[in-house]
């Protein structure tokens, strides 16, 4: 079954070169998706979007991915550039699109028509007996319909001259934040300390990447390699916790964390790695991490 589903038909050519540039950068790393958002400090969920064409990821996250696959980020963020301004111009037509269906639809309601007509209805009978009514009446509806093409010809001059003005200018932009259509709904901007969702003994338990102290809030300070599992310490000094990571596991490999008394345990499933909940961890030195795989190997990083 392929890791990644088939991009959008309609994605444009920029974009879907470099989502298929970013999948290529995950690919290599051997990361699995919840590896990436725990490493990044964006939801897994943001990056399933990114990933698959539903949304362009934030230029912070980019930078982010750059940084946990050993890519040049500089590179990478000029990359985004160019995607950001196709993104721009694609959110724009539609809207400009939409705009000028409405605007033609609202100028050919019949009640608006019924509106136009009356003032030539009611010179009508003064003018029949002279035998112009009738070519009057014909000439109104010319001019109306005429007033009707001319309307839908300047809403899609409107949007033409919107996308022309959008091209000629991106490169103004290049080195902007992204505007709002490249940013998730809540999902995509970067943690910072002050929003994090927890601290302490109020970790304990807890999911690293939904409460926010993953990511750039996190360092891995231990390490051991059991089997052919590697297995670390992670811990955030913004949130005073730490949690274990197992990758390149096997599917019922364990993982487990300790912090004093405090212990919390992971398991692999279909992807190739795991993490555990949290402890409280006040130090760096305070937790340990082991990991017991299917194999039949243990192992544990160094205490402190």
């Amino acid at each position: 079954m392929p890791r990644w589903k088939a991009l959008p038909e309609e994605l444009d050519p920029s974009l879907r070169e470099f989502v298929a540039r970013l999948r290529g950068l995950v690919d290599r790393s051997g990361l699995s998706p919840a590896a990436v958002a725990d490493r990044t400090g964006y939801s897994r969920t943001s990056w399933e979007r990114y990933l698959n064409g539903g949304l362009l990821a934030p230029r912070g996250a980019v930078v982010a991915l750059a940084e946990v696959t050993g890519a040049e980020p500089h590179q990478l963020t000029m990359a985004w550039e160019a995607a950001e301004r196709a993104w721009s111009r694609s959110e724009t037509r539609h809207h400009m699109t939409m705009e000028a269906i409405r605007a033609s639809r609202a100028r050919a309601t019949p009640g608006e028509a019924g509106v136009a007509a009356a003032p030539v209805a009611s010179r009508r009978p003064s003018r029949t007996a002279g035998g112009a009514g009738p070519d009057r009446s014909r000439r109104g509806g010319r001019r109306r319909a005429a007033l009707f093409l001319a309307g839908v010809v300047g809403a899609l001059l409107l949007v033409a001259g919107a996308v022309l003005l959008i091209d000629l200018g991106g490169d103004d932009d290049a080195g902007a934040v992204p505007a709002a259509p490249s940013a998730g709904a809540g999902t995509g901007a970067p943690r910072s300390p002050s929003v994090v969702g927890c601290g302490g003994a109020g970790c304990a338990g807890q999911d690293p990447e939904t409460t926010g102290c993953g990511g750039r809030f996190a360092d891995t300070v231990a390490r051991a390699t059991v089997g052919g599992a590697l297995v670390e310490v992670r811990w955030s000094a913004t949130c005073g916790a730490a949690w274990a990571r197992i990758t390149r596991a096997s599917a019922g490999d364990t993982v487990r964390i300790a912090a004093g008394s405090s212990e919390q345990e992971g398991a692999v499933g279909a992807e190739a790695d795991a993490y555990t909940p949290m402890v409280a961890a006040d130090q760096a030195s305070d937790a340990r991490a082991c990991a017991t795989l299917v194999s039949g190997a243990t192992g544990c990083t160094a205490p402190g």
